[in-house]
């Protein structure tokens, strides 16, 4: 019997430090960090050390360099990897013209890297004299006594970006830790940041919390409570990573921990539940964290920022998923409209182990939406005790029917969204199929530009929410027009003298006479307005009727321009066969 569950046994798997000031003291680690760093790696963590030094200078002094997956030196420019010695450079030398700007100044120290350049905090104002004087993008970075001048852009978050990639993790699987005024920008960019007791003020206000010890022993306090209990105490603290869904009646905000939490969105067959957790979906992408959707119908697949793998034509397969996951900058909609509805749920069961593998190894995907929950795992699948999770965790389950989800699935369910016009109705069956009693509050009413909330916890009662609408529209992406029979609502090419009379009962049929049809007839309809009318009232698609319109009406373009780039417009907003 196989088993699953969507939980990684580590919340963070990664450990960015700071070199001077925060792991080191004068120069040196201590042999106890080091054994503390030795501790965190055999805890199966990553170790990413981050400086403003120069390698050179780091490899001189830094002799625990091997304990480190990767190394960004010269604040961000460069990446070093210490078992294939390995540099990457992520910018372009320093100008020659500054160098000797600099030096005939008299400017002492000069230290030059690869990249960076640097001395000390008094030569400030005349470092950024002579950029300014000498017409130069570079920017100055202050480092408590030192001063660092850097490509535009270049900073300790982008040198820790690029060594997350390179371990397949994102920045929300890192705990940061760091002491001076240049470790700023790659702490903000870590899920969680730590700042030593000696640091600098700046740098402990925007810690989630400050370490008892100074330097190196601030380092090991945090590395064991990482191995122990992996800052449990921090769950559903962090402010900057919390997920907002919307508005209470009074206007107080509706806001979910990104973590540790469970979601149905459930509600009648076109009450817009694909809208609301499509606009949940883009606030978590927004926010960096990665998305998996098991997509049935292809209602997903044109969000922006998501990539869709999968049509009527083609299923995809386990491998190429988990290939596409294991960049960390992208989201996936897994498109099933080529997998027969009665083996939906066995894909779905192949599925599941080897995403929690991924979560186990990577902690991502970050979140799991599931459309169509009653179809991928129906209450009436006779091998849904062999594919339930045991441990359901960061996942949205969509459904038009959640008492025809099989009970188990919905037993970890701690935020349960009715929509539609019947909420109470939808709520009572989740109640009744997971045994839970839920008091409706009597004041609460139905409206039709609300939601009901109800969150597991504390003894709350349903409550009605706004949700917040999605920044970008939601392509519509209904299989009834893409391939379905319009009928009556038909579109007929038949041109300027009646000779056709050809029928486009869906838009697929569409695209395929407007590629053959001969140029008088197409232009025909197009001088008339026909194709744009077709698609304001009988596909429904104001939108696309509305860039058809303003083709339509220009004379610049010729007969086969228009008419390929009406095609592409409905190929944009439609599942339409390769």
């Amino acid at each position: 019997m196989l088993h699953f569950e969507f939980e990684s046994e580590m919340r963070y798997l990664a450990l960015a430090t700071d070199y001077d000031g925060t792991l080191a003291s004068n120069d040196r680690v201590s042999e106890s960090a080091v054994r503390a760093l030795e501790r965190l790696r055999v805890s199966g963590r990553h170790t990413i050390l981050v400086t403003g030094r120069r390698l050179d200078d780091l490899l001189a002094v830094c002799s625990c360099i091997q304990l480190f997956d990767l190394v960004v030196v010269e604040n961000g420019a460069v990446v070093y990897n210490p078992h294939s010695r390995e540099q990457t450079l992520l910018a372009g030398p320093p100008s020659e013209l500054l160098i000797q700007s600099l030096q005939e100044r008299g400017i002492e120290p000069l230290e030059i890297g690869q990249i960076l350049i640097a001395t000390h905090a008094p030569h400030r104002a005349a470092v950024q004299d002579v950029i300014w004087e000498l017409g130069l993008e570079a920017q100055v970075i202050g480092n408590r006594d030192a001063v660092m001048v850097l490509p535009a852009g270049v900073n300790k978050a982008t040198g820790l970006e690029y060594a997350l990639r390179e371990l397949g993790l994102s920045r929300h699987e890192v705990v940061g830790i760091g002491d001076a005024e240049n470790d700023h920008s790659f702490l903000e960019r870590c899920e969680c940041a730590v700042a030593v007791a000696n640091a600098a003020a700046s740098i402990k206000q925007i810690a989630a919390f400050v370490t008892a010890a100074e330097n190196s022993n601030g380092v090991i306090e945090l590395i064991d409570e990482l191995i122990a209990n992996d800052l449990r105490r921090l769950e559903g603290s962090l402010s900057q990573n919390m997920l907002s869904l919307g508005k209470r009646a009074d206007g107080t905000d509706v806001q979910l921990s990104p973590y540790g939490h469970n979601i149905v969105v459930a509600g009648p067959s076109g009450c817009g539940k694909s809208t609301l957790t499509a606009g949940i979906i883009e606030r978590l992408i927004e926010k960096d964290y990665q998305v998996c959707i098991v997509d049935p119908e292809g209602d997903y697949g044109t969000l922006r920022d998501v990539v869709a793998l999968g049509n009527q034509w083609r299923s995809p397969s386990i491998a190429e998923v988990l290939a596409i996951l294991e960049d960390p900058k992208i989201n996936l909609s897994v498109n099933l409209l080529g997998i027969p509805l009665v083996d939906r749920p066995g894909f779905f069961a192949q599925l599941g182990p080897n995403l929690q593998a991924m979560r186990a190894r990577t902690g991502r995907p970050h979140w799991l939406v599931v459309d169509e929950a009653h179809h991928l795992l129906p209450d009436t699948w006779g091998h849904a005790a062999s594919v339930l999770p045991q441990q359901l965790h960061e996942t949205i389950l969509v459904t038009v029917h959640p008492d025809h989800v099989v009970p188990a699935i919905l037993a970890p369910i701690d935020v349960f969204v009715a929509i539609g016009h019947s909420p109470e109705k939808t709520l009572e069956e989740f109640a009744r199929v997971t045994g839970r009693t839920i008091a409706w509050p009597a004041d609460l009413v139905y409206q039709a530009d609300r939601v009901v909330v109800w969150f597991d916890e504390d003894g709350q009662a349903p409550f009605a929410m706004q949700a917040h609408p999605g920044r970008a529209e939601r392509i519509r992406h209904h299989r009834k027009y893409a391939e379905g029979n319009l009928r009556w609502h038909s579109f007929y090419f038949r041109g300027p003298d009646n000779h056709h009379n050809l029928k486009a009962q869906n838009l697929v049929v569409f695209c395929q006479i407007a590629q053959g049809i001969d140029e008088s007839t197409w232009m025909y309809h197009l001088r008339r307005g026909d194709y744009s009318r077709w698609f304001r009232h009988a596909i429904k698609d104001d939108h696309l009727a509305d860039e058809t319109e303003r083709i339509e009406r220009r004379t610049d373009l010729v007969p086969w321009q228009t008419r390929q780039i009406v095609q592409e417009l409905v190929n944009a907003r439609y599942t339409l066969p390769e």
